[in-house]
Order: structure tokens, then sequence, then C-alpha cells
């Protein structure tokens, strides 16, 4: 009885290790495909991380993370969230500081760009400051768009290249698994045909004993 019940737990644990093989085997394809995918995607904008005066203007924290990509393509995850965080944003919030004193989201320079649009359309008079402002304020608008939209497509790109990454360690965690259970396996099947020959000589031994 002993050595049937090891017998069922190694063959489950036998089962459990082709799954987990199989598991390591997809996530080893995902992270695969993935990481050309981005690497591929990344690469045709033909971006070259910021270095030497072009990080110079930037506040120290964003310079400081862009440092140890400084001249190399962008074409992984982490340089796509450095180059998006660090360094376009940085020059948006510049560009609004420089006009309107802060950091400005795009919705707050639309705002004011169409409400200074409308103001010139109502007043023949204006005068070429007010012309200038309601201009400035409009290509800061279409200024903080185009940053917002190459941000977002670069953080997909890193978000793509982190899952790439977690299905990396899933898949090796997958394969020690799989590696663990097909030891335990081995000592499974091991063990059972220790405890059926046990328990085959006690009973050859009862059987022996004379009545």
């Amino acid at each position: 009885m002993r050595a049937a019940l090891d017998k069922l737990i190694s063959w489950t644990g036998l089962a459990l290790a082709a799954v987990l093989l199989i598991a390591g085997g997809l996530l080893t394809w995902a992270n695969t495909f993935i990481g050309d995918q981005v690497d591929n995607q990344l690469s045709a904008q033909d971006i070259i991380m910021p270095e030497g005066g072009a990080l110079e203007s930037l506040p120290e924290a964003d310079r400081e993370a862009l440092e140890k990509f400084a001249g190399s393509p962008l074409d992984t995850g982490p340089e796509a969230q450095a180059y998006a965080d660090h360094y376009i944003l940085a020059h948006m919030n510049a560009s609004g500081a420089e006009l309107a004193g802060e950091a400005v989201t795009y919705q707050e320079a639309s705002g004011k760009g169409r409400e200074l649009t409308a103001a010139l359309a109502e007043n023949p008079n204006a005068t070429q400051a007010e012309i200038d402002e309601a201009a400035a304020w409009m290509d800061l608008r279409e200024s903080l768009f185009q940053g917002n939209t190459l941000r977002g497509l670069l953080l997909y790109g890193y978000a793509f290249a982190t899952i790439g990454t977690i299905a990396g360690i899933a898949a090796i965690v997958s394969f020690v698994g799989a590696g663990v259970l097909l030891v335990l396996f081995g000592l499974g099947i091991w063990h059972a045909r220790r405890v059926a020959q046990t328990e085959g000589a006690g009973t050859t031994a009862k059987v022996a004993q004379p009545v």
C-alpha cells in the first residue's frame, strides 16, 4: 500500500514537472519575442541617449538618471523610461516654467491658448504683445502634445520590456521547479521500490513461519 502511494505521488510530481516545463518554454518564447519587438521598435526611432552638453541644463536628478545611458542608442526598456521621464518631461516642464513660471500640463496650456485666442478674435485692437502671448501658449500646447505622445510610446515600450523581463524570470523559476520535481520523482520511485521490496520480504517471512 505504501509503495502504491509513493508511486502515485511520484507520477503526480512528474505530471506537474511536465506542466512547468511547458510553461517555462512558453514564458521563454514570450521573453524572447517581447525583447525582440521592443528592440526593433525602439531602434527604429533612431534615438541616441543625450550626453555632454545636452545633460548639463537638466536638473540634477534627471541628469543622474540619464548619465549611465549617455551616448548609447535607445533600444531597451530602461533607456526608454529614462528618456521619457527624465529628458522629454524635463524639457516639457522647463518650457512651461519659461512661459508660466511653473510646469504646465497639456490641458492647462490648451485651455489658456484657447482662452487667449478667443479673446483676440473679439478684440480687433489687440496689441502685438497679446498676439504674441496667445501664439506662445498655442505653441506650448503643440509642444506638450508632441512630448506627451512620444513619452506615451516610449513608456509603452518600457512596460512591455518589463513584462518580458518578468516572463524571463518566471521561465527560470518554472524550469527550476520542474528540475526539483523531476529529482523528487526519481527519489519517489526509488523509495517505492525499496518499500515494495521490504513489504515483499515481510510477506515472505510470514508465509515461511511454521504453524
